[in-house]
């Protein structure tokens, strides 16, 4: 299957490792030209070389602080410059602290809206005009499983992925007419630091080792094991690309079927 994506233009938010750099990773492998972004340079260069090695395309990036509006706007000014426009914008950053309600105040609130809701939608308003003026694209919004099922342990992530649920429903149907399809896709235990960081916190709260931890995390899944960001890379490629040509608005849960919610 051709994906359409040679030579088009993608920017993959916080791509230095993870999911993002999975996501990067994919579609350069189809030949898109891809911006990265992420806040540290070292890491920017490291993934930078390891695509080029691994697919034969070099992307581009930018350092950049996805809190601060001027800097995601200068990252899609130079997407638009380095890789002639943009097509796909694949939305994605770190979760917020983990913890439960009486544990934060105001500015912790106020903090993980910033990082998990307003950085896409500024990501998203820097993007649009470049989008229409294509004549169309893709925009995907990483957010987690708990939009289906929330995780114990992880209010501000629960609470705010689920409005970027919200926000992909709404854009869908108001940009459906522009050619633009905007999907939500929920990662559920991909295999990154991120999972890493929560295993630990969950066995130190159960009074376990990480490696029991892991184990029953892993058991789960009825596929038995943690995602790649490979894995997960692939299908958010695939509704970037122009082989989707009629999924939108929808909420993708790439979990391995852990999540019992439907």
């Amino acid at each position: 299957m051709d994906l359409g994506l040679t030579n088009k233009g993608a920017i993959v938010m916080a791509s230095s490792g993870g999911i993002g750099r999975g996501v990067a990773m994919e579609l350069a492998r189809e030949g898109a030209k891809v911006m990265l972004f992420a806040r540290g340079e070292d890491k920017l260069i490291e993934t930078a070389n390891l695509i080029e090695e691994e697919t034969g395309n070099r992307p581009f990036f930018m350092v950049g602080d996805l809190t601060k509006a001027q800097d995601i706007e200068a990252a899609v000014s130079a997407t638009v410059e380095q890789c002639g426009g943009i097509w796909a914008v694949f939305n994605n950053t770190g979760g917020p602290p983990a913890g439960e309600f009486e544990q934060f105040d105001d500015a912790a609130w106020q903090s993980a809206f910033e990082l998990t809701m307003l950085g896409y939608v500024r990501t998203i308003r820097a993007a649009l005009p470049h989008l229409k003026a294509g004549g169309g694209g893709r925009i995907v919004n990483n957010t987690s499983v708990s939009t289906k099922q929330a995780i114990d342990g992880l209010l501000l992530s629960n609470v705010f992925r689920a409005g970027l649920v919200g926000l992909g429903k709404s854009l869908a149907r108001e940009l459906g007419g522009e050619g633009i399809l905007v999907n939500t896709v929920g990662p559920g235990r991909i295999d990154t630091d991120r999972i890493e960081q929560l295993d630990t916190i969950w066995a130190e709260k159960a009074g376990i080792s990480f490696d029991e931890q892991r184990t029953r995390s892993q058991a789960s899944i009825p596929l038995g094991k943690y995602g790649e960001p490979a894995e997960f890379g692939r299908i958010v490629t695939f509704l970037c690309s122009e082989a989707n040509a009629y999924l939108t608005g929808q909420n993708v849960l790439i979990d391995g079927a852990m999540v019992e919610a439907y």
